[in-house]
Parts: C-alpha cells; structure tokens; sequence
C-alpha cells in the first residue's frame, strides 16, 4: 500500500465471540492480517446475549457509552463494550443494547424464526457504529460492512453522516453473503429508517421490505462489491453487477494458500482512489 490506511470492519459474526462460519472467520483473520500489512484497523459487531462476557472479559468502556438512539420514537441507550483478541493484538468493540440484543439466539428464536424487531436492531447497529467511531475520532479511509446486520450503514454514511469531517473522505465496501437474504420486515420500517437527512425517496429500494431489497439498498450507497461466497443469491449477485460498482469476484478464503487478504487490501486501494 503507498501509505497506512484505516480500515473499519463492521461485521455480523467474528470468531471467537461466535462459532466459525465464512463471515466469523473472515471477521476475525482478516482485520489481523490486515494491521499486520501497516494499516490501522478497528473492529465492531453487535453484542449479542449468546456472547460470554466474562470468558470473553468484555467490559464496558464508559467514556463511548451513554448516548441514547432513538427508533420508532422510543429512546434505546447505547452501550459499548470492548475486548481484546490478544494472539492478534486486537480489539473489538461491541454494539449493546439490552433490548435488542440480550437474548438466547442470534437472528431468530429456537424455530429459526427471524425475530420481527430485526430491522430496528440492524438501525441501532449502523448508528450506533458510527456515533461510536466519532467519539472514537478516529478517521476511517475504507469501511468495510460483512453481513446483513451492516447493511444500513452505506445509507447512513451518505445521507447523515458525509458532511462530518470524520467521515468525509470515507468509501464503503460492501462484502455480500446469502445470510439474511429471506427476512421480510414490517411495512413500516421506512418511518424507523428515516432521520434528518434521509428522504422517502431515498428508501425505494425497500419495496417490498425484505433481506434482498436491504442489501440493494445498501448497493447502492456503497463504493465497491466483494463478492463473499461462491453461489451469492442470483438475483443479489446480478443486482451487484447491474449497479456498476467495482466488484471484486468471489476468492475461496478458507483455503490457508488463499491470496484474499492482499487481494482485498489492492480493491481497497482501488476504492480509495477513486474520487
């Protein structure tokens, strides 16, 4: 890289705060092999109430905690949480909140039913990610969304958040996966969404509102693609082709010879290039 970049990793799962799956894995090996190649990282996921705290010595952090979001005109303190992976000499910081997240499952209850508030807890997850990086003041080049549960966060980066001067050289990079993709969510969701800045046009992408049509949205106030897993949703991987966004194909990174890393790190360089 021609100079230290700062990556944002805004993920669903990492390992070992989850069981490993493509995107946990990902989440966890990727940011390390990143710093290791000079650049700044820092790393954020919901904490969800499957997440042992103590075995996981989590700890809140005071001084990022204490702001409220409000939803639905209900206000939802924010608290934030951090531990440390310390084999890779890295933090990751936790989005909490009691009610949207202290639960037994992850995305579902026990018959694998999506739970019906999933859209107001992806909002507090991209808001709060993002009112937690400005009191970070900490500067991002690349922010990089992994997982359903992020996909709110291109919208809110362009809409509300661009004119900040934290956020204001920033690309999104979007890394696209099946997970999520068949969720339906309530009619009102548009109302939930919006905040000063944000129009009903600029929701029309949410027709109907379900997993498919959240991750168009996110499309298309994103900077550049990753294609995440072999055999992507058809009609979400033509709609990442038909958005004419730079698109980095499909790479197998569960192979340990996998080249993804400094394939990722070059599509960075790629995005922030660009003006």
């Amino acid at each position: 890289m021609s100079e230290p970049k700062r990556v944002l990793y805004v993920s669903s799962e990492i390992y070992p705060y989850l069981p490993e799956t493509t995107i946990s894995n990902i989440g966890r090996y990727l940011p390390q092999g990143v710093q290791e190649r000079g650049c700044e990282i820092r790393s954020f996921m919901p904490k969800y109430g499957v997440i042992n705290e103590r075995r996981n010595q989590l700890h809140e952090v005071i001084r990022l905690s204490g702001m409220n979001i409000i939803i639905n005109d209900l206000d939802r303190p924010l608290i934030i949480k951090v531990s440390s992976i310390s084999s890779a000499r890295m933090q990751v910081y936790f989005i909490d909140n009691e009610d949207y997240f202290f639960r037994k499952h992850i995305y579902g209850d026990e018959k694998s039913e999506f739970f019906p508030d999933n859209d107001e807890r992806a909002i507090f997850f991209a808001r709060g990610v993002l009112e937690t990086v400005k009191k970070l003041r900490w500067k991002p080049d690349i922010i990089h969304c992994q997982g359903w549960i992020s996909h709110f966060l291109p919208l809110y980066l362009d809409k509300v958040y661009s004119d900040d001067p934290i956020f204001s050289d920033s690309k999104v990079i979007l890394s696209l996966y099946n997970d999520g993709v068949n969720q339906t969510f309530p009619n009102n969701i548009k109302s939930k969404v919006q905040v000063p800045g944000i129009k009903p046009k600029d929701l029309e992408a949410l027709e109907p509102a379900n997993g498919i049509n959240l991750a168009k949205l996110a499309i298309q106030y994103s900077h550049g693609i990753i294609m995440g897993q072999e055999g992507l949703d058809n009609t979400l991987a033509q709609h990442a082709k038909a958005s004419k966004l730079p698109i980095l194909d499909f790479i197998d990174t569960s192979d340990e010879n996998s080249a993804y890393m400094d394939e990722y790190i070059k599509f960075y360089d790629k995005i922030s290039a660009k003006k």
